[in-house]
């Protein structure tokens, strides 16, 4: 029992942290709502209250006409790669092979090289290149394209210089498509003789071994567009005769089929001497789809192959030609193309009686032997193996021999449409290539269009098939965006697309980079599924009906992370998708329901607009479109507020622009152009803000205009990138509203957010944000018409707080001293007893979130276990600041660095893997505004406050200082990864991660297929 003077003593203390919050409270609103003019422009608005319209979006239009805007870009580009494809057959018809031709070209390694004399080097030469801002200000001749060789073959190859002759015909038609869509970007032609022409021309640099590794045969864009999807199952021999030298070969090849197959492929291995070993034993009898995850899966498992015993390959071969019936039959696989990869150092037999039940007469299965090793004594069997089942054999003597030699089945695969002459416009996934990505500097996500090139001039001899190569062009995703109507989204929604295969073209969760010095392609990084950032649809139905390309809606509660995870938003999201008319891809738009759902229309005249548009302290969203000045050379150099004035001032403007979002943002400009004179009357005023305590004010509307004024020079600025361009976060981006908008707009009206900017490092460096959102009308459904706010710095801050605590008596502070010492933590780190409390009282709730594209650090050699986290989630520990004592947020959660790596315990090389976490997130319920409990630490009973900082997102905590708790386990923020752990079912091993390899989600198959042709003979 406490005796009454403690129940006194806590009723004190409960008065005096209420008085000390609500001084404190009001203090920091005066200053906020002062400096920002949240009031005069609350007040601007409501004086257009009665004029405006309202209007509820309609979500199925706007996902309607968003997929015919997307339609048209990807239609441009499509007719772009045609034009290439007819003049490379045309180039190829009307050129003679000469196997002494001598030419000079431009080789992209070789341009601008000089020897030791100073002499241009062989297929080098002077080539002017010039930095372009369309192309990633990389230097580049957009008059000429250039010639990259893979370093493992010879420049002046006959071949390959025929090749580069007649495919110079192409430079007039690059040159022409990017004349006719200056939103082209890179144009390529990928040969089948292995060299790649890219236009614009670039220079390409080896790497650290003084070698370029990209084949574009090799590539999966190449692959995709040269073959139809096709099922593999892949036979390795592991009979004694295979050891040594003869099974890293093995490995090797393997390796080097898998590299070659795609999202449309499925696949499987088996090893195989006197009994059938599948390589990935839960996977027996069946295919996988050939995705870069379960790629890596069985490439893990070739180093676990060894040989012994004598090789059975009839038994094999009967295996593989049974699996395949089986997956023809279910439809489980391509539902296309099927082929027996046979990798040994010979076969004593032809297997014809095999060949006799399974595959004749119509030899729909092709077999590729590939025989290793030197010796030939059993090469005839394998090349008849081969012929009689429309193949083709291949012989690899050593580890420098395999790429090439895998390659060629591709153009044996690729003869049915070759002869049925088909240019089938084939789409990618979005993907990071280094075709386009040189040096790391133009490191794009794009999805390409792509058809292949083949040749006419065999057409009378139909058994002979040549595939010229593949021509493509990338559709970079910065332009399908552009496209995307944010003002009509809402501040929470957004759009996004996915492929056949239910992967992401475009999601504002998706994260294909990371940030280390510079922007990199994540390790192993294979295309996301949609289903691994709206996991909260656990049944797929928004991922099965766009994959089956459905035009509808859907429904679903869903928690968002803002601020890189540090913080979740919980709301209801309306979902509307349809197709996109000629490409394999679906789009969707998201939208939050409440605000989210409204838009507003007002007027006002264009004079008054434009002049108020083209004031100093207003900026327009760089990556929102208010006129595309890209579809003419002559616009490029056009700011947005120069397009729109000669958009709405010309006659014949030739500018594509969006008049209503023209409109309101004059609208917006007019309005909100008070708040200039305001500011400047308070930075003129010497009496105010002597101190500088405010730095910077801001807005920004639902159109993407944004106002600031700086109250100190800029050079004086605490946090410099703020609102910049380097401040990713706090300015208005293609998919997203600034930060503090999003978080103000979900606060109840009037009250500010506050929040310490997570790139605010030192203590001479750290600033504090303060945001409220402006709102047309007093309901829910109103629009929020825009956010207003101030950024001040922290020390300043810190004094207000301790101006405020002259209310409270001394007593109370000391108990609150201890705690100076901590910083950068989070609240649970420092009192996981008093967390734990709340948690158990319900003041705080924890909700588990989940990471389908988080990486870990692994040490090399360890098992799974030994992992550190890296981005997105990894922990860094936080407590408000070192003197504002337990400010806590109603997010009471991980203010975590998305680009900072926990440091490994000991001194281990380590690689970066794709993993699976959970993490924790904490949020306060709304509804209790102070709170009283108390802990007992070992018998130690102590007491705590929480209480609300009025018209603000803190919480005050004090905490009574006379227990030691530190045997208290903390509440901490650290993500954990998802270990898919081994377990025994019925005598068998199993694992989750086994049936993750076996779960096929629902896909798609792409419409175009040419398994064989009849006209098709022995190879």
């Amino acid at each position: 029992k406490r005796s009454p003077d403690n129940c006194c003593c806590i009723y004190s203390t409960n008065i005096q942290v209420k008085l000390w919050a609500s001084a404190f409270g009001g203090e920091i609103k005066s200053i906020a709502s002062k400096y920002s003019g949240s009031q005069l422009l609350q007040k601007k608005y409501k004086e257009y209250e009665k004029s405006v319209r309202i209007e509820e979006i309609d979500g199925a239009k706007l996902v309607k006409n968003l997929a015919q805007n997307m339609e048209e870009i990807f239609r441009k580009k499509a007719e772009a790669t045609r034009r290439l494809v007819e003049a490379a057959e045309e180039a190829h018809l009307q050129h003679e092979e000469n196997p002494d031709l001598q030419y000079e070209y431009f080789n992209a390694v070789l341009i601008n090289e000089v020897d030791e004399d100073g002499n241009s080097v062989e297929l080098g030469g002077e080539f002017l290149l010039e930095p372009n801002d369309h192309f990633n200000n990389l230097s580049v001749n957009l008059s000429l394209s250039v010639v990259q060789v893979p370093t493992n073959m010879y420049n002046k190859d006959p071949d390959i210089v025929n090749g580069v002759y007649w495919s110079e015909a192409l430079n007039k038609v690059f040159v022409d498509n990017f004349k006719r869509d200056p939103t082209l970007i890179w144009q390529y032609f990928g040969s089948a003789k292995g060299f790649f022409r890219q236009y614009p021309g670039v220079k390409w640099h080896p790497d650290d071994h003084g070698v370029i590794a990209f084949d574009c045969r090799n590539r999966k864009w190449y692959i995709q567009a040269a073959t139809s999807p096709k099922d593999v199952v892949i036979l390795v021999d592991v009979s004694g005769s295979m050891k040594g030298l003869r099974l890293t070969i093995a490995r090797q090849t393997v390796a080097s089929i898998l590299d070659t197959l795609g999202d449309d492929d499925f696949f499987n291995i088996i090893a195989y001497n006197q009994e059938i070993h599948y390589v990935e034993p839960c996977l027996n009898g069946t295919l996988v789809q050939a995705d870069s995850t379960n790629k890596d899966h069985f490439k893990e498992h070739l180093d676990k192959l060894f040989a012994k015993g004598i090789g059975l390959l009839g038994n094999a071969l009967t295996e593989a030609f049974t699996i395949l019936n089986e997956i023809n039959q279910t439809g489980r696989g391509s539902s296309c193309s099927q082929a027996i990869m046979l990798i040994t150092d010979g076969a004593t037999e032809m297997y014809d009686d095999v060949f006799a039940k399974y595959n004749w007469p119509e030899r729909k299965v092709r077999i590729f032997p590939y025989l290793i090793g030197r010796e030939s004594a059993f090469a005839d069997n394998l090349k008849w193996m081969a012929c009689a089942n429309k193949g083709y054999f291949s012989q690899i003597s050593t580890l420098a021999d395999v790429q090439e030699n895998v390659m060629r089945y591709l153009h044996v695969m690729s003869r049915p449409k070759v002869i049925d002459h088909e240019h089938d416009t084939v789409w990618t996934e979005a993907y990071v290539d280094s075709a386009v990505s040189i040096n790391n500097h133009d490191m794009l996500c794009v999805p390409t269009v792509l058809v292949p090139v083949c040749s006419t001039e065999y057409e009378t001899v139909r058994s002979v098939c040549i595939l010229l190569g593949v021509v493509g062009t990338d559709i970079p995703i910065q332009e399908l965006m552009k496209t995307i109507p944010k003002h009509k989204l809402g501040i929470h929604g957004y759009a996004f697309a996915i492929t056949n295969n239910g992967y992401i073209l475009t999601h504002p969760d998706l994260r294909p980079m990371y940030q280390e010095g510079q922007k990199r392609k994540k390790p192993s990084y294979s295309s996301v599924d949609l289903s691994e950032v709206e996991w909260e649809d656990t049944e797929d139905v928004l991922r099965t009906a766009m994959v089956n390309r459905r035009t509808g809606t859907f429904s679903m509660e869903v928690k968002r992370t803002v601020d890189k995870g540090k913080r979740v938003l919980t709301m209801h999201n309306d979902y509307y998708y349809t197709d996109i008319k000629g490409t394999p891809f679906s789009v969707g738009v998201a939208l939050s329901r409440g605000h989210g759902k409204y838009f507003f229309k007002g007027n006002v005249s264009l004079e008054a607009g434009l002049h108020d548009l083209e004031q100093p302290d207003v900026a327009l969203a760089d990556e929102w479109t208010y006129c595309n000045t890209d579809e003419h050379h002559d616009h490029r150099h056009l700011t947005q507020v120069q397009a729109i004035r000669l958009y709405m001032t010309s006659r014949k403007p030739h500018l594509k622009c969006d008049r209503e979002l023209i409109q309101q943002v004059l609208f917006d400009a007019v309005v909100t152009a008070p708040l200039e004179a305001y500011w400047t009357g308070l930075a003129l005023n010497k009496s105010e803000n002597s101190d500088k305590g405010v730095e910077i004010a801001f807005l920004g509307t639902r159109t993407g205009l944004s106002r600031t004024n700086l109250f100190v020079v800029p050079e004086q600025l605490t946090n410099q990138d703020f609102l910049t361009a380097e401040d990713k976060e706090g300015v208005f981006n293609a998919d997203h509203f600034p930060l503090w908008y999003k978080r103000a707009a979900e606060q109840v009206a009037g009250t500010f957010v506050y929040s310490i900017p997570f790139s605010s490092g030192g203590e001479n460096k750290s600033v504090v944000l303060a945001s409220t959102a402006i709102q047309l009308l007093d309901d829910r459904k109103s629009p929020i018409v825009a956010a207003v706010g101030i950024q001040m710095k922290l020390e300043f801050f810190q004094r207000k707080f301790w101006t405020a605590s002259r209310q409270v008596n001394q007593s109370l502070l000391n108990h609150l001293f201890k705690l100076l010492f901590y910083t950068n933590l989070f609240f649970g780190e420092v009192e996981g007893a008093v967390m734990n409390k709340l948690l158990l009282m319900g003041s705080f709730k924890k909700i588990n979130l989940y990471d389908y594209q988080a990486l870990c650090k692994e040490f090399a050699g360890s098992s799974d276990s030994a992992r550190t986290l890296l981005d997105p989630f990894t922990t860094v520990k936080w407590l408000l600041t070192e003197l504002v004592i337990f400010l806590l947020e109603f997010n009471l959660y991980s203010w975590w660095n998305c680009d900072s790596t926990v440091k490994a315990q000991r001194a281990q090389r380590t690689m970066m893997v794709p993993c699976d976490t959970e993490y924790p997130a904490f949020v306060s319920e709304r509804t209790i505004k102070e709170t009283t409990g108390n802990t007992d630490c070992g018998g130690c009973i102590r007491t705590f406050v929480i209480q609300q900082i009025p018209s603000s997102n803190l919480f005050m905590v004090v905490v009574e200082n006379k227990c030691d708790c530190s045997s208290t386990l903390p509440v901490t923020m650290e993500p954990i990864e998802i270990i898919y752990i081994l377990f025994y079912k019925i005598k068998h091993l199993l694992s989750l991660k086994c049936d993750r390899l076996k779960f096929q989600k629902d896909r798609r198959r792409p419409q175009s297929c040419h398994p064989f042709h009849p006209e098709v003979h022995n190879a």
